[in-house]
């Protein structure tokens, strides 16, 4: 029996998605053309709850092999790294070095097109990684990692498709100008995915908190894109997704030793 269109439309979504966002072997046999991608983005936090499942798994290896709580979080760390070749962390590093050395919107934006890593660049990964690790470290035990992991990969990925709605490209050319403007609707689910799997992880008050976080930080990158680059481009969305990745671990940080 063929399956109906919306189960197939799901499912294609869904592998444009971890596709993009992954190196699994999804990634080779499923071709993605950029307003594909902007379509399907509100599967984005499915995406992401699956490379947070995976990460948790590799931090139970660790775990059930008796590493402490130090290695086992850093490990898991880079599996997610491995996962997603780096995608997200690339951003954030070109963005801090583009908004952080650059004279001007020109040069900005071609500080970031440069693959080379600078000094704000390394900062902002050694930050970001040091966050994310002692946060996870904090937790010690399988189960409260496994739910950080998969609120934080899933609600980190669900406030880009708003971000890339609302806030225009910075360039016509690119990874964000090719994939195009996603629908409200798509949108509007990938925000409502992502608070479903929060109010899972946290409960009512922790998922509002998150929220709440996760809300001011895609404003604050809105508005520093505009302001520095005159809008958003691949990079930027990329830093985003890491900033609310880290704000999430944090929070989990205390909302699941309380």
């Amino acid at each position: 029996m063929t399956p109906p269109a919306w189960l197939r439309r799901f499912g294609t979504d869904l592998a444009i998605c971890v596709a993009f966002c992954t190196r699994l072997p999804l990634a080779s046999s499923v071709p993605i053309e950029g307003r594909d991608v902007a379509r399907a983005s509100w599967a984005l936090p499915v995406a992401g709850a699956l490379i947070g499942a995976i990460a948790a798994v590799v931090y139970w290896l660790a775990h059930r092999i008796g590493l402490p709580p130090s290695p086992a979080a850093a490990l898991a760390l880079a599996a997610g790294v491995a996962i997603t070749g780096a995608l997200h962390e690339d951003g954030l590093a070109d963005t801090a070095d583009g908004f952080g050395g650059g004279k001007d919107r020109e040069h900005k934006l071609a500080i970031m097109r440069d693959s080379r890593l600078g000094t704000y660049g390394a900062c902002a990964l050694a930050a970001s990684f040091m966050l994310r690790w002692s946060a996870l470290a904090s937790l010690a035990g399988p189960l409260p990692v496994a739910v950080a992991l998969v609120a934080a990969h899933a609600s980190g990925r669900a406030a880009l498709p708003a971000f890339l709605c609302w806030v225009p490209p910075a360039r016509s050319d690119g990874l964000s100008a090719d994939a195009g403007k996603p629908p409200a609707a798509s949108a509007a689910a990938a925000a409502f995915i992502g608070a479903c799997i929060l109010l899972v992880a946290f409960g009512a008050r922790g998922a509002l908190l998150c929220l709440l976080l996760l809300s001011l930080t895609s404003v604050a990158m809105a508005w520093l894109s505009l302001r520095q680059i005159g809008g958003q481009t691949g990079d930027a969305a990329g830093a985003l997704e890491q900033a609310g990745e880290c704000l999430v671990l944090l929070a989990a940080a205390v909302l699941l030793r309380i």
